[in-house]
């Protein structure tokens, strides 16, 4: 079995500087949290833009930006823009932990999620994997809340979408005016 995947990264991870942290370590940006990196320190093998189909909305209160973060509603209407990075199965997993606010060492068995097209780990925020998709024959996986709709909408941090914004200009290579435009529906209150 091939031991690389797609993660794709839809909130601050659009931007791949700010995603190096979670693989190389260290604080990002307007971020008030330093991370551990992965046991391996590798880039991405590849970086790519990718649509995932879904919507993306704002809510909770992240303590690591101050304000609202991004959730992937995959059962809602149109498509939620994101940066797909080539990783080894182990640097997910390392990933998954730093998102889960664990530290790094623990693999993850990628099998229910790739069969059933949706794994929850736990009931934190970012504890449910979602295959989303597929690119070059591999899955496009990333993760989100169990239920995004149970989750108070709120308003992200001026840091939060500045470091969204540069990852949609960076990969996507969108406008100021786009950016508006995607971000926009997000941070309506529901």
């Amino acid at each position: 079995m091939d031991d690389l995947v797609w993660y794709a990264g839809y909130g601050s991870n659009l931007d791949p500087d700010r995603f190096a942290c979670y693989l190389m370590g260290g604080r990002p940006p307007g971020a008030t949290r330093t991370y551990p990196g992965t046991r391996d320190r590798s880039p991405a093998l590849e970086t790519r833009p990718f649509a995932m189909p879904g919507r993306l909305i704002f809510a909770w209160k992240s303590p690591t930006w101050g304000g609202a973060i991004a959730f992937h509603d995959p059962g809602g209407d149109g498509q939620v823009l994101s940066t797909a990075y080539l990783l080894t199965r182990r640097t997910f997993s390392d990933l998954i932990e730093q998102e889960m606010w664990r530290v790094p060492g623990a693999d993850h068995d990628l099998t229910e999620v790739l069969a059933m097209r949706r794994h929850e780990l736990g009931p934190g925020r970012y504890e449910t994997l979602h295959l989303t998709g597929e690119l070059d024959g591999r899955p496009v996986l990333t993760f989100s809340t169990a239920d995004p709709g149970a989750l108070e909408p709120g308003e992200p941090a001026p840091s939060y979408l500045a470091t969204m914004a540069r990852g949609l200009r960076a990969v996507h290579g969108l406008s100021d005016a786009e950016i508006d435009a995607y971000l926009a529906p997000g941070r309506q209150r529901r």
